[in-house]
């Protein structure tokens, strides 16, 4: 079976991953997952794993690995994945990244492309303070960036639009601090290999056609 690309997308919070994910998706034909939305998902279904991620992300802290890891390879794992797919924060830790290493080996895939966002702390802060999104269909909008029509309720399903727990000001600084300490040892982990740093304080629509060429490059296999 033929197997397309991976990209793994790196970088801190607000730094333009899940905007980024969209645009993969649309322009490559290939699913992105975003393992937060996952763990959002569960949250919101109340399920004794979203009680415990809640507590956790609340905190500031990221999730445990080995929860991350099942979740990523029960989703990755179906069929609707084989032709390549885009991966939204994850891995964040050298313990991800191993796994995901030996995850995709065994599904067929080549080598992953590693693509780091970079943003410095004040654009985070000032992106993630203005997120809000739809507790209904969970799309997210941005005052300034990519409001919606009104600016107070979904365009979807006309639900008012919130502020997430972890897009307070405080925790987003706890976030960031987290990101630091338990995620920068896997850039170190990717850069000799298929990697690329963009300035994720571009606005997304200047990113893609920066990236068009690279990503469309054929995976290099595994031997």
């Amino acid at each position: 079976m033929e197997h397309g690309n991976v990209i793994v997308l790196l970088g801190p919070p607000g730094a333009g991953k899940g905007t980024q994910s969209i645009v993969l998706q649309r322009e490559l034909g290939i699913p992105a997952v975003s393992t937060g939305e996952v763990l959002r998902a569960e949250i919101a279904a109340g399920t004794p794993l979203g009680l415990k991620v809640k507590e956790t992300i609340a905190s500031g802290q990221l999730v445990d690995d080995d929860l991350v890891n099942q979740v990523a390879a029960a989703q990755l794992s179906q069929p609707s994945f084989t032709k390549g797919f885009v991966l939204d924060g994850y891995p964040r830790t050298v313990k991800q990244a191993g796994f995901l290493d030996r995850l995709l080996a065994a599904l067929g895939f080549g080598e992953p492309l590693a693509l780091h966002l970079e943003a410095s702390t004040e654009t985070i802060l000032a992106r993630l303070v203005a997120r809000r999104q739809c507790p209904c269909c969970g799309r997210i909008y941005n005052r300034i960036l990519r409001p919606s029509k009104d600016g107070v309720t979904c365009d979807v399903d006309s639900t008012p639009l919130i502020v997430r727990e972890d897009d307070r000001e405080d925790v987003i600084l706890d976030r960031i601090r987290a990101y630091r300490e338990q995620s920068e040892p896997v850039i170190a982990l990717y850069t000799d290999r298929n990697y690329l740093r963009v300035d994720g304080n571009l606005q997304p629509e200047e990113l893609f056609p920066m990236l068009s060429s690279r990503l469309t490059q054929p995976a290099p296999l595994r031997t």
